[in-house]
């Protein structure tokens, strides 16, 4: 600029000339015409380096994508965290922490790495089109780590920002689909309701949509609408017909056609599968996966087995002593002693403190482990994460979790049937025997089914030995005594099967029984 300022000089100071330099020499330095292209190229020079900087990220934004889709993450990660470090001014940079929170909630499961990503996201991106996005992510990874209802305070304010700040953005269908999860995690059934149907009303394309109306019909079943659930699980059958919400409806349809309006009475159809007798070295408990398949433990093997179809295969660790079993969550194996738990998906065994007389143990939608102790008048809650917290309860013989949320408990001491919420409340209290032609003592074990049915294994009183079905809203809706069905072994564990059937346990002769 010193230069430029010095040949502006030479053509307006005469004396110039007689420095020793001609005019022609003079006009030669800068030619009149060409002094002002000269100076709109100085101004122009800051736009062209602004031009290289945005072109600068969205080259590295589609570079880190090309690595990605050939699954090279490494270095995709690494590109866009030069993007982000070079120009985080760039219209790419909230579209990278989106990708980066992504690679660690779906690929590395890593939750809590991805959070900082959504922070920076929200505090310095709030006006990009990518931050309704990202609010949804942090309610997402909040819910997860809720344990409780009263845990889902701060994901419920990530959707409710997404709905207020974005009214218009495609993330808001998913936002109203959480919010309903929510609100149904706090039994707040028709406040679910309404946020369900609104998702998949005003976001018919959203790719919640099939899971919005199979949780409005469930919703609805909680709150004693029958033919609401069924009317809303057709719709989504003809509406979303390939879905996996699909199929998952038909067979809880049929099964709630077939417990709460058909009824019909219990049926005994002997030994099952095929037929089998005598195929199996003292069977002591029952539980259903979640892909319909049958996990039955063996007491004289010290191993569990899945049953699938007609194939039994030995499934997870030898667990001596294993009072209870369960399938996790991903369908891992569970199995409870008074040594602690066993997981086919864990090396180690964890510790369940001073439990030495476990009675029963159930996995809630939290996925909390709740076990309970014959000696102990309350329920032990174990999160996912480590830690355990008490919860007030009479000493519980049985029990199960409830689609619903939270668990029931069987307590013979009171001789009742407890519907608890994620809190440990009680919902719905049955006395032992209610509806029923007589009343029964105690109960053995229990089972619950997705449709929101329990099955109750009983035995005393002048009902007898038996077994009792119960709707989500603790009436009784089937029940059946052993003696009735010709039925002779010693039955000690239970299953409901995914068309209503019940299929039980017989240790003493080492078999499994249908009732239909």
């Amino acid at each position: 600029m010193a230069a430029l300022d010095a040949v502006l000089a030479t053509r307006t100071n005469p004396s110039f000339l007689s420095d020793g330099i001609t005019e022609f020499e003079a006009s030669m330095l800068v030619p009149s015409s060409r002094l002002r292209p000269l100076a709109v190229l100085f101004c122009a020079l800051p736009v062209l380096v602004q031009g290289q900087d945005a072109e600068l990220g969205e080259r590295l934004y589609r570079s880190g994508e090309r690595a990605y889709s050939a699954k090279a993450h490494k270095e995709a990660l690494e590109t866009w965290g030069q993007l982000l470090q070079a120009d985080p001014k760039s219209e790419f940079a909230p579209r990278a922490l989106l990708k980066l929170a992504r690679h660690q909630m779906e690929v590395e499961r890593k939750p809590e790495a991805a959070m900082p990503y959504l922070d920076r996201l929200r505090t310095e991106y709030i006006k990009s089109p990518e931050a309704a996005e990202g609010f949804l992510l942090r309610g997402i990874l909040l819910a997860g780590q809720a344990r409780r209802p009263a845990e889902l305070k701060g994901a419920m304010a990530e959707f409710n920002r997404v709905l207020d700040l974005f009214p218009g953005a495609p993330a808001c269908g998913e936002a109203r689909f959480h919010l309903g999860r929510a609100w149904q995690g706090q039994g707040q059934w028709g406040r679910a309701l309404q946020q369900f149907i609104e998702s998949f009303r005003l976001h018919p394309g959203s790719a919640v949509a099939a899971q919005a109306m199979f949780e409005a019909a469930e919703t609805l079943d909680v709150m004693g609408d029958l033919p609401g659930c069924l009317r809303m699980l057709q719709r989504l059958r003809l509406e979303a017909p390939q879905s996996p919400e699909a199929k998952e409806a038909a067979w809880r349809m049929a099964v709630r056609v077939k417990q709460r309006l058909q009824k019909p009475p219990l049926r005994n159809e002997g030994p099952w599968p095929g037929g089998r007798t005598k195929w199996l070295k003292t069977p002591t408990l029952l539980a259903q996966a979640p892909d319909g398949d049958l996990l039955i433990f063996q007491n004289d093997l010290d191993r569990a087995f899945r049953l699938h179809e007609s194939e039994l295969t030995p499934q997870g660790p030898a667990a001596p002593g294993t009072r209870a079993l369960l399938s996790g969550p991903t369908g891992a194996l569970w199995l409870l002693s008074k040594n602690g738990l066993v997981r086919d998906d864990s090396p180690t065994t964890q510790p369940l403190g001073p439990l030495g007389s476990i009675s029963g143990a159930a996995l809630d939608r939290w996925g909390n482990l709740w076990v309970a102790d014959a000696k102990t008048p309350a329920l032990t809650l174990f999160a996912p994460e480590g830690g355990a917290r008490t919860v007030a309860s009479p000493t519980a013989n049985a029990l199960a979790p409830l689609s619903a949320g939270g668990v029931v408990i069987a307590a013979d001491v009171d001789r009742k049937l407890l519907f608890l919420d994620g809190d440990g409340q009680p919902r719905i209290v049955v006395p032992y025997g209610k509806d029923l032609p007589a009343p029964f003592r105690s109960v053995i074990a229990l089972a619950t089914d997705g449709a929101g049915q329990v099955a109750a294994l009983v035995d005393g009183g002048d009902f007898g030995e038996g077994v009792v079905i119960f709707g989500p809203d603790g009436a009784t809706l089937r029940h059946a005594t052993f003696k009735a069905l010709g039925l002779s072994g010693r039955i000690v564990s239970l299953a409901l099967d995914r068309t209503g059937g019940l299929i039980l346990c017989d240790r003493r002769n080492d078999l499994l029984i249908r009732l239909n």
